[in-house]
């Protein structure tokens, strides 16, 4: 079963890429009962350890940070300029509400020139986000006694369920978030083979930075990225196209655009959801990228690396959707696998 409840406030937490400190705050209160060691390092990675029997390290890695934006200008009139923290496509900025974390939490609009007075020829260009501003409803001088210049920005979207699916802002990747906090809650009772560190990463929206660090410090035999993956099972798509399905299983990753996974864990994965009865169905993204990068190259040795992906639909939008069905899915085989590393031959053949 899926804890709506803990899912929902897991997605709803702000937390831009360099501003997770609140949804930092609530992992820690949930990790640190489930595991042995809990730390923080220098650039806010959550680093939660459960030692294992044997002497080999693996790690887990799992971002805290959502896309959003951050304060650029204040104008005459109180409204807010902003840049990116993160990939978007201008036009899902639209009829979009938002919230400004200043020195209270502000809600905002995404304005921009109203379709009414365009010219035919500015209706047909491509919308970019320099077109948006965002509206508080605000003047100037009641904005600037809480809102300042390098203030973050999130977007404002609940948690829904829809059908067999969930529906929210920043399924990517608080998504994963819970699944590796209720794998870790499965597993407190029971032993692990090898040190399992699972890490809560920061700033991965803008250039997998935590995950290289952990994985630096770390130094893991084997890894595992957790993040979510395209699932293009749409109206108009092609088959080629579609990268992943809803609700045909979990995703087991064998490239993106960051990395190829280690040939020996894309087998392994295989195998531990076959044995398992655990749908899975591979992921190949020709773009993109996950902590699985970090976790592969920036360790002092690198490592046997691969990826358990949740197809979801709608990524970087505000409405981000995943299927029941594959969240368990991902449960499942993520829990499998960690118990299982140490039974696999690992040579090169």
């Amino acid at each position: 079963m899926i804890n709506i409840p803990l899912l929902s406030t897991i997605c709803e937490i702000p937390g831009t890429s360099g501003f997770e400190q609140r949804i930092r705050a609530f992992v820690i209160e949930q990790v640190t009962p489930l595991v042995d060691e809990v730390s923080v390092d220098a650039m806010g990675n959550v680093i939660a350890l459960k030692k294992g029997t044997e002497d080999k390290r693996v790690m887990i890695g799992a971002h805290l940070d959502e896309i959003g934006f951050i304060v650029t200008h204040i104008d005459d009139e109180g409204f807010i300029r902003f840049h990116t923290l993160g990939g978007f496509d201008a036009k899902t900025l639209t009829a979009q509400r938002v919230i400004v974390h200043g020195k209270k939490d502000i809600m905002g609009v995404m304005g921009s020139k109203p379709t009414h007075i365009m010219k035919p020829e500015e209706r047909r260009k491509a919308v970019a986000t320099t077109d948006f501003f965002i509206d508080t409803g605000l003047p100037k001088e009641e904005v600037e006694k809480i809102i300042s210049v390098g203030d973050s920005i999130t977007r404002e979207r609940k948690l829904i369920e829809m059908g067999d699916c969930v529906n929210c802002k920043s399924l990517d990747n608080r998504l994963s978030v819970y699944i590796l906090l209720d794998v870790l809650r499965q597993l407190k009772d029971e032993t692990v083979p090898y040190d399992t560190y699972a890490v809560f990463t920061v700033q991965e929206e803008i250039g997998l930075r935590g995950a290289s660090v952990a994985a630096h410090t770390i130094n893991p035999h084997f890894g595992f990225g957790l993040d979510v993956t395209i699932a293009y099972d749409l109206p108009g798509s092609m088959p080629h196209e579609q990268i992943t399905r809803f609700g045909k299983g979990t995703a087991i990753k064998i490239m993106d655009g960051s990395v190829v996974s280690d040939y020996r864990m894309v087998a392994f994965l295989k195998q531990m959801a076959n044995e398992n009865d655990i749908p899975w169905q591979p992921e190949i993204l020709t773009g993109g990228g996950t902590d699985t990068h970090g976790i592969q190259l920036k360790g002092k040795d690198g490592s046997i690396a691969g990826a358990i992906s949740i197809p979801t639909r709608y990524i970087h939008q505000s409405i981000e959707m995943a299927h029941k069905k594959d969240i368990i899915a991902s449960i499942d085989l993520l829990r499998t696998a960690i118990q299982g590393l140490n039974k696999y031959d690992w040579s090169f053949k």
